[in-house]
């Protein structure tokens, strides 16, 4: 069974292009986005990326995950709601945009 956590990273890389980007994006170091990105390739037992130069070209096998992870993603955030709809609070995700400079300032 395919570990879960590594799994929100092949999405964000499918629609970022980088592992860069992909670590900027979720507050990660590029390594640690490579080791689990390696970590779910390895548990998968086929590549999931492509490098091609500084981008990662997803084959097809990736491809097929990403939409898989999706769902999966997706169920989960659901589920969340869910329990705590029936524990009487909120849930699920909030995204707030925010300039680089304005982040250093509040957090």
């Amino acid at each position: 069974m395919l570990d879960l956590r590594p799994l929100p990273l092949l999405p964000e890389l499918a629609r970022r292009g980088t592992i860069a980007a992909v670590a900027e994006a979720l507050a990660f170091s590029p390594s640690a986005v490579s080791q689990q990105l390696g970590v779910l390739e390895r548990e998968a037992g086929l590549p999931l990326l492509e490098p091609t130069g500084r981008r990662a070209r997803l084959p097809p096998a990736g491809e097929d995950l990403v939409r898989h992870a999706e769902a999966v993603l997706e169920l989960l955030e659901r589920a969340e709601a869910d329990l705590a709809e029936a524990r009487g609070g909120l849930a699920g995700v909030l995204r707030v945009g925010s300039f680089p400079t304005a982040t250093r300032a509040i957090v």
